[in-house]
């Protein structure tokens, strides 16, 4: 298992190791102690998640202020640009945001820490997206930012006129408006 910082505290690119024959391939997804030992984050996940979306759905950016979610999140099949923006007040990396492309392809995974908030944009006809989270999801709980965003200015790689977006985060919060983590 390969891992590389990134420009978020706490926030990590894993590559697992992936066997491969004629057959197809083998790879781990996730392993406790492994994950702890490399990443130095001792986390319980309590809940995986399932999305599937169609090409120019922006789904984000969504987190949890009372319930905040650690998620280490993954693409099955297609591909997104996946998005964490920090939170934390007392981080280094307060405000700023960290982008990857995830695909069924390079098997990346991204480790996003508790007080983040948390995008992808699709950018295949389709893609899978799976997750484990380290708290449970709770309703009226849940804040979403613009993905938009004057301040935060993230790159999402396609123009806005065609990205696809539910109610939800058509209406999102400001950056500057959006409750954070102290």
């Amino acid at each position: 298992m390969k891992i590389k910082k990134t420009t978020i505290v706490g926030a990590f690119v894993i590559e697992p190791e992936v066997f491969s024959d004629e057959r197809g391939f083998f790879m781990e997804t996730w392993n406790k102690k492994n994950f702890s030992k490399i990443t130095g984050s001792n986390v319980d996940f309590v809940q995986d998640n399932y999305s599937f979306s169609y090409k120019n759905i922006l789904r984000g950016l969504h987190y949890q202020l009372d319930n905040p979610q650690g998620k280490l999140v993954r693409v099955s099949h297609g591909s997104v640009i996946d998005v964490a923006v920090d939170l934390r007040k007392t981080s280094a990396t307060f405000g700023k945001y960290e982008s990857i492309i995830l695909s069924g392809e390079n098997r990346k995974q991204f480790w996003i820490p508790p007080g983040c908030a948390h995008g992808f944009l699709v950018l295949s006809e389709t893609a899978s997206f799976l997750y484990k989270t380290t708290d449970y999801y709770v309703p009226g709980d849940e804040y979403t930012i613009k993905f938009d965003d004057k301040d935060l200015k993230i790159d999402w790689t396609v123009t806005h006129n065609k990205i696809i977006l539910s109610e939800k985060d058509r209406t999102g919060l400001s950056f500057k408006e959006a409750p954070s983590f102290e």
